[in-house]
């Protein structure tokens, strides 16, 4: 009996084991996302071009200022005030234009360690050639040096920064950053009727009340552009991974947090670099005299204040902003079906 239902069976196995035709061919179904789609930064030779002009610009009106002084302690005095503006601007054209250069390399090839390579190597040219660029066109002093070497230094920095695999957040970090500093410099002329309007009434106590208030008004609507600019990034670099692959994983919110955070943190990374790198000028020009060394306390605390107060604003709008897209959970129909 067993030898009779053998053959039966071994037929039926045969049968099963053969492909059937009617299968629709794998190359029908529709590709899914390249690797890496949803963390592509958008924009970035925009961005390059827009961080590397700032600093263009921050050079330029930093040089004219110093070149306008009447006698070298009131030019040390002025490159001591204006090297914190420098240094943002050299932190992120070093990311912006790193960044740029990665997003180009990763299209042949998305690997971690290359891609680090080439941020650092971009960082460190664009660091050269402001450096260069300093010794050039500024007057031959003693704070030329340590502008141009700290400069350098800080688009290294903004070169390594670029060099992370989620270049989306980067690329957001460095828009927001380039937005919440052109609003700084745009609110400056805003700044005297403020003072007015916070109650400035010529006595120093006066004084001090409307420029602490003038000031965290500036922080507080800095950290509101920069977390909108963020989030408007980032969302511009869902919808255009959304459209190269339709099954692309989205940002989630720790990405939008960072980004909205990133100007921040960049501003509080810029006063390490100051303080450390730009130790010798800061000391120079706080020796000057009582007033200038009181001067130079009181800005680098208001710059403390300001990227604490950037970071904690931008990241909350990015995030509140990010939950107010997500809409409500499906609900599964709880009802029996009829038997």
């Amino acid at each position: 009996m067993d030898a009779e239902v053998g053959p039966e069976v071994a037929d039926a196995a045969s049968d099963d084991a053969e492909p059937a035709d009617d299968a629709e061919p794998a190359e029908d179904a529709e590709p899914g996302p390249a690797p890496g789609d949803s963390l592509r930064a958008p924009g970035t030779p925009v961005l390059a071009l827009l961080a590397v002009g700032w600093l263009a610009a921050m050079l330029w009106s930093t040089r004219q200022a110093i070149e306008s002084a009447a006698a070298g302690v009131t030019a040390l005095s002025l490159s001591a005030f204006a090297l914190p503006g420098v240094i943002s601007a050299a932190l992120v054209a070093g990311a912006a234009v790193a960044l740029a250069t990665t997003e180009l390399v990763a299209r042949h090839g998305d690997r971690a360690t290359l891609r680090f390579v080439v941020a650092i190597g971009t960082g460190l040219l664009v660091g050269l050639v402001t450096a260069v660029a300093i010794n050039l066109t500024y007057p031959d002093n003693a704070t030329t040096n340590t502008i141009a070497g700290t400069s350098a230094a800080a688009a290294i920095i903004g070169g390594a920064l670029a060099g992370a695999r989620t270049a989306a957040p980067v690329g957001g970090i460095v828009a927001a950053t380039l937005g919440a500093l052109v609003f700084v410099v745009a609110f400056s002329r805003a700044r005297d009727p403020l003072f007015d309007l916070f109650g400035a009434d010529g006595t120093q106590a006066g004084m001090v009340t409307a420029a602490r208030w003038v000031s965290r008004t500036e922080s507080l609507l800095a950290g509101l552009v920069a977390g909108v600019i963020a989030f408007g990034y980032l969302t511009w670099a869902r919808r255009r991974a959304a459209r190269r692959g339709p099954a692309a994983p989205g940002l989630r919110w720790p990405a939008y947090l960072l980004a909205g955070a990133g100007p921040g943190l960049l501003l509080l990374l810029t006063e390490v670099i100051i303080r450390v790198g730009g130790r010798r000028l800061l000391d120079l020009a706080a020796a000057l005299s009582d007033a200038d060394a009181v001067a130079q306390t009181s800005m680098g605390a208001s710059r403390m204040d300001n990227g604490i107060w950037v970071l904690f604003v931008g990241a909350l709008t990015a995030l509140i902003a990010f939950g107010r897209t997500l809409g409500p959970a499906r609900q599964e129909d709880e009802e029996p079906a009829a038997g």
